[in-house]
């Protein structure tokens, strides 16, 4: 098999590059040049926002693209647009934040989506992915594969949520457990995100699949239980309640990563029906296994995790903390 990987250095793009190669698989990962792709590839540079930034594209067949673009959805449109001829099927890494806001527990991917244009320049991130869906169904029609992951987590993280849990609980001592301690989590692991990928590429589906564990799959309790065990730190969870949390201004999901109280916002993150993605193929590994491995890659870098320039790093402070644990 031939893949092109549209990025293919960090994080997905990463995950998706390996499992490809470790498969025997012929890639291509086309980048910036910012950060340097697995050993293996065949390395194409452009700047997809850039005029001619596609040029090194003019050329070559693949049997499958994988694009995980995240902005502009021009960028997606053109990419598309160049590549229908040449390759056997698209398959978008999109998010489930373009189902419409609020969205109740156990909604499909029948659910309402946001407004998109495959037209577009960079608006806001719900859009922006909604839009680069639609500029991936223009150009592939029923080849499009449309993945639309939630919470995604596991090694090559440059997003700052596993990884800031993980350093926490390292330092050992008494830490806020944001509760209730069996609160459900749902998310996917880069690596069976990326599996997953490929797999449905290769049998040619298309369409709309939510690619996360079942709800539950893991809790607050059980991901903090598994980073104690991984660092194998002696920390104190002190487990918290919402409102001891909202009282001292603390933010869910951004101050406290991963974590969001229950209610309507919960609901739709961690309350998805992925059924068809399951019954397709998708497969999730324990909790136990991503945050060991997340631990081991953080061990193994030289200085600190990657951070994505624009996502939140803004994380809750020591005096916060301190407060919360009536210190």
């Amino acid at each position: 098999m031939k893949l092109l990987m549209l990025g293919g250095t960090e994080f997905v793009g990463r995950a998706v590059t390996e499992d490809a190669l470790a498969r025997g698989w012929d890639v291509t990962v086309f980048h910036r040049g910012r950060h340097a792709p697995p050993p293996g590839v065949t390395s194409l540079h452009g700047d997809r926002t850039a005029p001619e930034g596609l040029a090194a594209l003019a050329t070559g067949e693949w049997d499958h693209v994988v694009d995980t673009w995240g902005f502009a959805p021009i960028a997606v449109r053109d990419s598309a647009r160049l590549l229908a001829g040449r390759a056997g099927g698209y398959a978008y890494v999109s998010s489930r934040s373009v189902y419409a806001y609020p969205a109740p527990a156990g909604q499909d991917e029948s659910g309402p989506v946001v407004e998109g244009s495959a037209d577009a320049d960079a608006t806001a991130y719900a859009e922006d992915k909604r839009g680069g869906e639609l500029a991936a169904l223009d150009a592939f029609g029923d080849r499009a594969l449309l993945l639309r992951a939630g919470l995604i987590l596991g090694p090559y993280e440059n997003v700052g949520r596993l990884p800031w849990w993980l350093n926490r609980v390292a330092r050992g001592g008494p830490l806020v457990a944001p509760g209730p301690r069996d609160l459900p989590l749902q998310y996917v692991d880069v690596r069976d995100l990326a599996r997953f990928a490929l797999d449905a590429s290769v049998a040619g589906l298309g369409g709309a699949y939510d690619v996360s564990s079942p709800t539950g799959h893991a809790t607050m309790g059980s991901l903090l239980d598994a980073c104690a065990e991984a660092t194998g730190a002696a920390a104190e969870p002190r487990w918290t309640d919402a409102a001891a949390i909202e009282k001292a201004g603390v933010e869910p999901w951004t101050e406290l990563p991963v974590w969001l109280p229950e209610g309507e916002l919960h609901d739709y993150m961690f309350g998805a029906d992925v059924t068809k993605a399951h019954r397709a193929g998708l497969a999730c590994r324990p909790v136990e296994e991503t945050v060991a491995d997340t631990w081991a890659w953080l061990q193994s870098l030289d200085g600190p995790a990657p951070q994505r320039a624009d996502r939140p790093s803004r994380r809750i402070t020591a005096e916060q903390e301190a407060v919360l644990l009536g210190l």
